[in-house]
């Protein structure tokens, strides 16, 4: 798939999440790249302050950065639809780090 149909995923899954959540997210951008650092083995990342941590002295800092990996998640996934199911998966899942959910209460909800 090529990089400009995924990024466009990314937007849909964007899309996708209830407005009242997106309102809400603040000094955040979300990017697609093409492949994680070395020797990691990730299909997205949060990189940042969750807003739960941000205290009264947050303030001057770059945004916090949402990355979606392209080319795991094609590797993982057989048809068109798997990425398109996958995307939305990842994006949820880096969306709610940046609301301060950890991976343990992710896998909890069945956002793995």
């Amino acid at each position: 798939m090529e990089r400009a149909r995924f990024e466009e995923l990314v937007g849909e899954a964007l899309d996708e999440v209830p407005e009242e959540l997106l309102a809400l997210m603040n000094n955040v951008v979300i990017l697609v790249e093409d492949d994680p650092p070395p020797g990691e083995n990730l299909l997205g990342l949060y990189e940042g302050h969750a807003l739960t941590a941000r205290g009264w002295d947050y303030a001057g800092v770059l945004p916090d950065r949402i990355l979606i990996y392209r080319n795991p998640i094609l590797r993982i996934c057989e048809s068109d639809e798997d990425v398109i199911d996958e995307v939305a998966v990842t994006v949820v899942h880096e969306i709610a780090h940046h609301f301060g959910i950890d991976d343990a209460r992710l896998h909890e909800l069945g956002w793995g």
